[in-house]
């Protein structure tokens, strides 16, 4: 130690940094504090939403890792974020609107879309989750057809003949 006393000048502070360095830097690995993950992963990992009718907004706030003040400003914004309100004022979210939380932190946060491009993203999504389907009608609709007036002429036939 005599050698560090004289390379830093006799600096007792010097010293005593220097000493919890090489401390530190000799601790065994299970000594040592546990690695924190990257805030990207935290945000990353699945959410699990629970299977219940309503959560309040301190209950969401924590599944999705947001304050709440967050999740007032969305309901500003965004229309599809509509919590109802219990009796006593207190947020009362849907599975629903938990889901559109989620989706609206992905779109912001992950995939780093302004609000206003979030805000419309989702109403392009729900754009085309409102397009309505084609029926699906046989391809010989035509004989189907000839077939079915055949056999409510038939029906016909049959009623008239009763009186």
């Amino acid at each position: 130690m005599y050698f560090w006393g004289v390379l830093l000048g006799g600096c007792p502070a010097a010293r005593l940094v220097l000493e919890t360095r090489i401390y530190r830097s000799t601790k065994s690995a299970s000594m040592s504090l546990p690695k924190r993950t990257p805030k990207k992963a935290q945000r990353n990992a699945e959410i699990i939403i629970p299977d219940k009718l309503y959560f309040r907004i301190g209950e969401v706030a924590d599944l999705c890792s947001l304050p709440a003040y967050v999740l007032r400003f969305w309901e500003t914004e965004f229309p599809q974020l509509k919590p109802v309100k219990s009796g006593t004022g207190q947020r009362m979210y849907r599975k629903r609107d938990v889901e559109s939380v989620v989706k609206i932190k992905r779109l912001l946060y992950d995939d780093g879309f302004t609000i206003a491009g979030a805000r419309g993203q989702l109403r392009e999504e729900t754009k085309s989750e409102r397009k309505q389907t084609a029926l699906p009608f046989p391809a010989n609709s035509s004989t189907n057809m000839a077939h079915l007036r055949h056999e409510l002429k038939q029906i016909l036939h049959i009623l008239s003949a009763r009186h």
